[in-house]
């Protein structure tokens, strides 16, 4: 696999993962993998004040990282793409891995 990126897209990305190496944004991450949730169901299975939630997927949002979809009185939140989804799940698997001592 060959990755290209333009030397200007450095610091998109790096702000990127900046973002997801927050603990709190990357638990609202992992449980908008699970589907549309609303505010405040991830704060309730977060244990998180729907306010602070709420202030962390505004920022997710802006990132283009999660999007939102109106039902009703209700604002849901997703994985913005397939793109996201399989980013976190690989590393998610990549972490779960035994760790091999290179020799």
């Amino acid at each position: 696999m060959h990755l290209s990126s333009k030397e200007g897209d450095l610091p998109q990305l790096a702000d990127l993962f900046r973002l997801l190496g927050d603990t709190t944004r990357l638990r609202i991450m992992v449980t908008c993998l699970q589907g549309s949730t609303a505010v405040g169901d991830i704060a309730a299975e977060l244990e998180l004040t729907p306010t602070l939630v709420s202030h962390h997927l505004r920022l997710l949002r802006a990132a283009r990282l999660v999007r939102a979809e109106r039902q009703g009185k209700h604002v849901l939140y997703a994985a913005a793409d397939q793109h996201v989804v399989g980013m976190l799940q690989d590393m998610i698997e990549h972490i779960a891995e035994p760790h091999q001592e290179s020799e």
